[in-house]
């Protein structure tokens, strides 16, 4: 049995760094590398899926959608379970379940085998993921001490992506089941570790009940919103399944809303979205991911469709931009202390702006260090201003038995902004395929697709900019200022 981890309610910068402490982190650290470790994998793997289990296109990129699918798709319900059954319980059990479909995927010899082991993980990491996060805001005071920490796990996430392409490089080489394999070490490691130092938390007192039509519902929509855009660019756009999905997500999300305003013991507090700095983290979240997986997916069609580049050539092309994040992990913390998190925001959405232009000037022969690489170290220092301190600004001013909801929240925007905005860069890319192949016509073919990238990162910078006229509390580096005051300004009822 172990103790708890003390939380004060005061943040205090002079609280120590324990061992257990840094324990504790590297536990939750490991489930967020892992979640992005998984996805980057296995898109280097799939050619050499399809060759050994005999798939066709369509079932193929099912092994991809389904991860996002269960991941997208429960993370609202993930977030909200956390509060209510305890952060550690759920956290340890879904991180259990990781490693088995882990395990599986690695063994299973069927298509259809691989893409429910998929399903299963994502449902899995839909669980973690919010945990995870609440677990940090809820024993790392708000301050100083969690800006850190929240820096250093979000970009975990980044790491795990760069090296998973990395990673995947070499295993693949060997065998593809390596790299549905390689995960569940990992996380078998993770949680014998956390089974000691995870902090217990005790589930929530006096809430009114269970909003289980408030789960339906809220679960239904995000699986039905994350299926239909992922079958859109198949099915098209304008046609009569697309068109009756979108019409049935609306009705659910509209019942959803009316179900939750109504609900005393909601899944989502609405009135959490009255706050402007919650909104801008929410909708900076969805451009961020969806910018950076559209620019990523056409980046490794480039590199390795039209110059020719191996697996491992295309992956250490991305690296700088993991390796710049990886090393900034420990400094964002005292940045965000410093300058708050609204301008950090801005100041990467603008320099993935540029980062994302410059990349338009990519032709059949290009010099990296002159043409791709600037875009990579732009894009890597956007990546390690943003994400942490969309996290932090998202999560500080927010009551410990609402964290894990928030968490959800947070992560439902970043899965379903990469889902819609990755099947728009699709689809314009499809649209623009041009009858005769040349390696130049498909590179123009490209182009506006990147443009639509460029112009989802700059939609970012235009809604997060009104966020700098938010005036920080006088003498305080506390992120959390700025958050509490624009909720008491605004009048953020207690509950909706």
């Amino acid at each position: 049995m172990t103790s708890p981890l003390p939380s004060p309610a005061i943040p205090s910068p002079a609280v120590r760094w324990t061992p257990r402490l840094w324990g504790t982190l590297l536990v939750l650290c490991a489930a967020m590398f892992l979640d992005a470790l998984d996805v980057s994998m296995v898109g280097v793997a799939l050619p050499s899926i399809a060759s050994d289990l005999g798939l066709t296109t369509s079932t193929l990129q099912w092994i991809v959608s389904g991860y996002i699918l269960g991941y997208g798709g429960l993370l609202l319900l993930g977030g909200r379970t956390a509060d209510l059954l305890g952060r550690r319980q759920v956290f340890l059990v879904a991180l259990g379940v990781f490693a088995l479909a882990s395990l599986l995927g690695g063994l299973v010899d069927s298509g259809p085998l691989l893409i429910a082991s998929r399903f299963i993980k994502g449902l899995s990491a839909a669980f973690t993921a919010p945990a995870g996060l609440s677990i940090i805001t809820t024993t790392f005071p708000e301050g100083p001490l969690r800006n850190r920490a929240l820096s250093i796990y979000t970009t975990c996430a980044a790491t795990g992506f760069s090296m998973g392409l990395v990673l995947s490089g070499l295993l693949t080489e060997a065998s593809w089941r390596l790299t549905m394999l390689l995960p569940a070490p990992i996380a078998l490691v993770a949680l014998v570790v956390g089974l000691r130092l995870l902090p217990r938390s005790e589930r929530e007192q006096g809430h009114s009940g269970y909003d289980i039509p408030g789960a339906v519902l809220g679960t239904a929509s995000m699986l039905l919103l994350v299926f239909t855009v992922v079958q859109a660019p198949e099915a098209g756009w304008t046609s009569v399944r697309t068109l009756l999905s979108f019409l049935t997500v609306a009705v659910l999300l509209t019942v959803f809303v009316r179900v939750e305003r109504r609900s005393p013991g909601p899944l989502i507090r609405l009135g959490v979205l009255r706050s402007g700095s919650q909104i801008r983290a929410q909708l900076g979240a969805m451009a961020f991911f969806g910018s950076y997986v559209g620019f990523q997916f056409l980046a490794t069609m480039y590199m390795q469709n039209l110059l020719g580049w191996s697996a491992l050539h295309t992956a250490l092309a991305f690296l700088p931009a993991g390796a710049l994040v990886a090393l900034s992990s420990t400094k964002v913390g005292s940045v965000v202390d410093r300058f708050g998190t609204p301008r950090l925001i801005v100041t990467g959405f603008a320099f993935m702006v540029v980062g994302y232009a410059l990349f338009l000037r990519v032709d059949l022969d290009p010099v990296y260090a002159a043409v791709i690489l600037p875009s990579m170290l732009l894009i890597g220092a956007a990546c390690a201003l943003v994400f942490p301190s969309l996290n932090i600004q998202a999560t500080n001013g927010v009551a410990d038995h609402e964290q894990g909801m928030v968490s959800g929240l947070l992560n439902t925007s970043v899965q379903v902004g990469g889902a819609i905005f990755l099947a728009v860069v699709t689809a314009v890319v499809t649209a623009g395929a041009p009858a005769d192949p040349t390696p130049q016509a498909v590179l123009d073919s490209y182009r506006p697709g990147l443009m639509v990238v460029t112009g989802v990162a700059a939609l970012g910078l235009l809604i997060t900019l009104p966020g700098l006229r938010t005036r920080r509390t006088r003498g305080s580096v506390l992120v959390a200022g700025s958050t509490v005051k624009e909720a008491s300004a605004e009048r953020v009822p207690v509950r909706d």
